[in-house]
């Protein structure tokens, strides 16, 4: 019983440093990655698809980033979506690609960018403490129903404890690269 409620803690938490890992891919660094562009989504005949769907993403240089879209008539729409982005960059169209030069990122940018990147770490570790809850509170509803013993409780409720706290410097040492990455000149 306690082994089947720490292996689903487990999943949840890995769930959440990917959640964060992925977050993480879509924060500009300076460097063209096709990643920054996986939440735009745009508006296709009425329907918002994912921008990856509409076109062909590639990284012409280290700060350019070009996109091909498989129907030109969409050209118009990927840019508006673009534009609307919290990316900051100005696409240019040259009626077969569009192009995205990443600026080089002011001091300022990079510690806004720094600030984001804290900001989702303490939402990862607020999830993994809402984890951690869940994962005690059937630990204890198990023992109500006479399915483990008080010991087994403790037992349980320390390695929860264990793998939070694991998970947590996990979670931590990605927020560090990541912000040496973004600070890197």
């Amino acid at each position: 019983m306690i082994d089947d409620i720490l292996k689903e803690t487990r999943r949840h938490m890995d769930k959440t440093i990917d959640s964060l890992r992925h977050d993480f891919s879509a924060i500009r660094t300076g460097r063209a990655s096709p990643a920054l562009l996986d939440r735009i989504s745009v508006e296709y005949y009425g329907t918002q698809t994912p921008l990856n769907q509409l076109a062909l993403i590639s990284v012409a240089e280290a700060r350019v980033l070009t996109i091909k879209p498989y129907d030109r008539s969409s050209m118009g729409a990927i840019e508006k979506a673009i534009q609307k982005s919290d990316l900051g960059i100005n696409p240019s169209n040259d009626g077969q690609l569009i192009r995205l030069v990443l600026p080089q990122l002011t001091e300022q940018r990079r510690r806004d960018l720094v600030k984001q990147a804290q900001k989702r770490i303490e939402e990862a570790k607020v999830a993994l403490r809402n984890i951690r809850r869940d994962a005690i509170k059937d630990l204890q509803d198990a023992e109500k129903e006479d399915l483990i013993t008080e010991d087994d409780l403790e037992d349980g409720k320390d390695q929860i404890q264990k793998l939070t706290d694991k998970v947590t410097e996990q979670i931590e040492a990605i927020g560090k690269a990541k912000e040496a990455e973004i600070m890197e000149v």
